[in-house]
């Protein structure tokens, strides 16, 4: 009986994981709604002329440190590091920090070459280029990720991502993870 129960247990468990991620996966009419309206913000904070800029700005030149820098690298630096600490100090950085809401767990900006350019905290990758988290936006349309444990932050979370345009074009992207529990 013992046994029995504990599979009903994990059974149990198994379903309420697949509920929590069918919710925010579109099957939660409500919460696909909230995530649609925090797309819209989020397309208005990548055209802030703070994040425009400096997306600009690190596409026109890439310093030799950022072209260096490798994801083993990246791993290895504390968020105390003045590189890392370059990106949570800067315009688009600042832009972000005034505009995140309590459920904004994380936001990065990346450039076209899907190098950082801007973020609240350190991000668990340098480059997300290849992934569609930027790739998409690079096309010029939002991207909405599944339910998942965020490595950096520790809260299960839903990312959107939009490009940051310039007279139209996409010139990078823009990250933003929703804590769920906030959401709700």
């Amino acid at each position: 009986m013992g046994r029995h129960l504990t599979g009903l247990v994990a059974v149990a468990i198994a379903a309420g994981c697949l509920v929590g991620s069918a919710r925010a996966n579109g099957d939660d009419p409500a919460l696909q709604e909230k995530l649609n309206a925090r797309t819209q913000t989020f397309r208005d904070w990548a055209a802030a002329p703070a994040i425009v800029d400096a997306v600009r700005a690190a596409n026109s030149r890439v310093p030799p440190e950022y072209a260096a820098m490798t994801e083993e690298h990246w791993a290895e630096l504390t968020i105390l590091d003045p590189f890392v600490r370059g990106f949570t100090t800067n315009d688009a950085a600042g832009f972000l920090k005034g505009a995140r809401t309590a459920e904004v767990s994380e936001a990065f900006v990346s450039a076209a070459n899907g190098m950082k350019v801007a973020f609240l905290s350190k991000t668990t990758s340098w480059n997300h280029k290849g992934k569609p988290k930027h790739d998409v936006p690079m096309s010029g349309r939002s991207w909405q990720g599944s339910v998942e444990i965020d490595k950096s932050t520790g809260q299960q979370q839903i990312q959107i991502a939009v490009p940051v345009l310039d007279g139209g074009k996409p010139i990078g992207s823009l990250v933003v993870g929703l804590a769920l529990s906030k959401l709700r």
